[in-house]
């Protein structure tokens, strides 16, 4: 929580502070705002009531050295809950934030406060603890908070933070998770910010499960070319089960508009074209001048452009070839050769065909098929099919097919 929000808090406590009854022949006093009456006694209100009054007169200074008094006088809980109130006042009106951090506890500590109070309470508390490093008091402030409002997501929001504070990574990250769900749950948005803390705690506390739950979330709602790549980069790090699937998770930078300047370009037509799918590294590249982020006069990129591009000439040209052997074939592995070809040179179409034949000959990885399959129909815009053929594939490929649903999902 930041400063400004923790003294909005405060200001709101303090303005539901009690005043003591002025008939003198009473011993109580009354907190008219909250309904409800405090009992003190009569050399209370006597140690209290100059505290009382310059306080409601505003003179700051004569509050100040009223107080200790006042502090001495206030023997019951009431009345130190009653003293704690003007003290956190006194706080307010010198902006002396220590004063008012040491109010606030003072007033949990009496235990008189109304319940309906502990919430700001202890959200100020650990604010307050949080920001002087005081990571310990913080933790105990947010953990009775989240007790108390165990179905607020910003209460557990703040908790989070100070658990990734003190190192407590997989408790920050499920912590998280709860808070999240909890505004789903309520058909509230999610901050981006949310998401972002999350991702990044769960991604470097390598808590795989979570980062990618995190990761696939924010792109969900928040899709754009820099959250796509860093969830992307995020998946590849945390692990994926083969070259097959980084040449997936590159297709899936291209169709997210994720890749950002010429080594991403470099490295995409790279990995293609030694993976003999020359067509795509072609197309890849071609993209990339269009987009001004390859120079192709560069030594580097000349080379790779003329390799990809004679490449890619020939394999277009047996592509017919190809495609009448991979149907004549007993086994789905040609398919699935050809599936890759089509959808490197362009025709995702054609490709989902291959792909839905290898499926039907066997003698392939049903799971890198599916997965294929389900990013054809993606491309070419056939989003039921393509989520049908995705939510097919299980195994260590669920996760980057997972992905692929998300992209489908913040395209609607």
């Amino acid at each position: 929580m930041n400063s400004g929000s923790r003294i909005a808090l405060i200001a709101a406590l303090a303005l539901s502070g009690a005043v003591l009854a002025a008939a003198p022949s009473s011993a109580q006093a009354q907190a008219a705002a909250q309904g409800r009456e405090f009992t003190l006694s009569k050399e209370e209100r006597a140690g209290i009531l100059p505290l009382q009054s310059a306080i409601l007169a505003s003179n700051f200074g004569a509050a100040a050295a009223a107080l200790p008094a006042a502090q001495s006088a206030a023997r019951s809980a009431d009345a130190r809950y009653f003293v704690a109130q003007y003290q956190l006042r006194l706080g307010i009106g010198t902006n002396n934030d220590a004063m008012q951090a040491q109010a606030i506890d003072q007033i949990i500590a009496s235990g008189a406060a109304p319940a309906a109070d502990l919430p700001q309470l202890y959200a100020n508390q650990g604010a307050h603890a949080a920001g002087t490093g005081n990571l310990k008091k913080a933790e105990a402030a947010y953990a009775r908070l989240a007790d108390i409002t165990p179905n607020d997501p910003e209460a557990l929001a703040m908790y989070a933070e100070v658990k990734n504070d003190l190192g407590k990574i997989p408790e920050a990250a499920t912590l998280f998770d709860r808070a999240i769900t909890l505004r789903q749950a309520a058909g509230q948005p999610v901050p981006q910010s949310w998401y972002k803390r999350a991702f990044k705690i769960a991604y470097d506390g390598r808590i795989a499960p979570l980062g990618l739950k995190f990761g696939r979330q924010m792109v969900t709602a928040y899709s754009n070319s820099e959250n796509w790549r860093d969830v992307i980069l995020a998946h590849r790090d945390l692990g994926v089960p083969d070259a097959e699937a980084k040449l997936d998770l590159y297709r899936l930078m291209r169709s997210s508009n994720a890749l950002h300047g010429e080594r991403d370009y470099q490295e995409f037509a790279t990995t293609f074209n030694n993976a003999g799918l020359s067509g795509e590294a072609k197309a890849v590249l071609d993209e990339g001048v269009s987009r001004k982020m390859v120079d192709p006069a560069k030594s580097v990129f000349k080379e790779l452009i003329a390799s990809t591009s004679k490449r890619a000439t020939t394999a277009k040209a047996g592509l017919g070839s190809l495609q009448t052997k991979a149907m004549a074939s007993a086994t789905g592995t040609l398919a699935l050769g050809a599936g890759d070809a089509l959808l490197g040179q362009g025709d995702p179409s054609k490709a989902a065909e291959l792909y839905a034949a290898a499926l039907q000959k066997g003698s392939v990885d049903a799971n890198l098929a599916n997965n294929r399959l389900g990013i054809a129909l993606a491309v070419a815009g056939r989003r039921a099919e393509a989520e049908a053929a995705l939510r097919a594939v299980t195994g260590p490929r669920a996760n980057l097919a997972a992905l692929w649903l998300a992209w489908l999902a913040s395209r609607a």
